[in-house]
């Protein structure tokens, strides 16, 4: 098959995204398939021969490493010569239009949040992961958390917050500690602060307003970080993670031996059974299709709470998803072709 793998975009996760998106081709050409790697929001901006060639281009060697820090978007936006608006550079849309499929390894608001998803199923183009409902809910993480709620799956008590400068000393007085403060639509940990004081409660606060002042301040709960991934409406086996820094942060998750990962997690039996059916629960009830991957956090009385859902896992050198289809006997190679395939089956339902 032809396939467009969409990576890039604008977003905090981007450099994470060109990663995946780098194996991602890399793997579906050893499977057999014409996968051509284009950055959503720079297109074919710089691209000198016809579109058709980048089937066979080479992969981008800067792509496969992740800088330690999120990149700066204003300084991408700016190296953008193409004036248009979109998030789709030159010629990205038309490119995906001519595939037999989109294979999207974004991540992040600009991949994750449903508006890619939607602007694809107008345009009648084939994509992976689910659709643009679900894919909306996920990314939202108040609202998974209600329906979560509701559903009588355990989830930290939180609090959603849309506030200016002036409401953070008001709110540093009334919000129980410690908490943890997040963006209401981000991922892969950027902007995540653990606080145990007012002082941190404030720095946390303020550095929200740089992502608009939307965030879930949520209560701290102490345990072990399990991680658990769906694949084609089953559980994949659990994946422990333990940062040897403070806690697994954007740094942790990308710098090699910043944590160690442990897979299968080393948990009793009943506990994993818990845990796959807590995914495959989520997973259903938030609307997802294919493949997704669920965070948790089991607390020492063997309890376990819910914290969120990615619709798009990392597909990194570093990545959990893998390693859990690596743990369940599924390649590399194989897993990407599974995604495509039960996608393509998606798309056609």
């Amino acid at each position: 098959m032809k396939i467009v793998v969409l990576a890039g975009g604008l977003s905090p996760e981007r450099n994470v995204s060109l990663s995946s998106g780098a194996m991602v081709t890399e793997a579906l050409r050893s499977r057999g398939h014409q996968a051509a790697l284009v950055d959503m929001y720079f297109g074919l901006e710089g691209w000198s021969g016809p579109p058709e060639a980048l089937y066979a281009a080479p992969v981008p060697e800067a792509w496969r490493r992740i800088a330690s820090q999120a990149p700066d978007l204003e300084a991408v936006e700016k190296s953008r010569r193409w004036p248009g608006r979109g998030q789709f550079g030159p010629g990205a849309l038309e490119l995906c239009a001519g595939a037999d499929a989109v294979f999207l390894a974004l991540h992040g608001a600009c991949g994750e949040d449903g508006r890619v998803q939607a602007a694809l199923d107008l345009a009648g183009i084939p994509y992976t992961g689910s659709g643009h409902l679900g894919s909306a809910i996920a990314m939202d993480k108040d609202l998974t958390k209600r329906l979560c709620a509701q559903a009588g799956i355990r989830t930290p008590a939180w609090r959603t917050l849309r506030y200016t400068a002036g409401d953070i000393p008001a709110l540093c007085g009334e919000l129980p500690l410690p908490a943890v403060v997040k963006p209401m639509d981000g991922g892969s940990s950027i902007g995540v602060s653990i606080v145990h004081s007012r002082e941190g409660l404030s720095a946390a606060l303020e550095e929200g307003l740089l992502s608009g002042g939307r965030a879930v301040v949520e209560h701290y709960i102490q345990g072990r970080e399990i991680q658990v991934g769906v694949l084609e409406d089953r559980a994949l086996p659990a994946i422990e993670i333990r940062p040897r820094g403070s806690f697994y942060d954007y740094e942790n998750k990308y710098r090699p031996g910043a944590a160690e990962e442990i897979c299968p997690a080393p948990v009793p039996e009943e506990l994993e059974r818990r845990l796959e059916e807590t995914a495959l629960a989520v997973h259903r009830l938030v609307g997802l299709t294919v493949y997704s991957r669920s965070d948790f956090i089991v607390d020492g009385a063997g309890e376990i709470w819910f914290l969120e859902i990615n619709t798009l896992p990392g597909m990194t050198p570093t990545s959990l998803l893998p390693q859990e289809a690596a743990a369940a006997g599924i390649s590399y190679g194989e897993l990407c072709e599974r995604i495509l395939t039960a996608s393509l089956a998606a798309r056609a339902r």
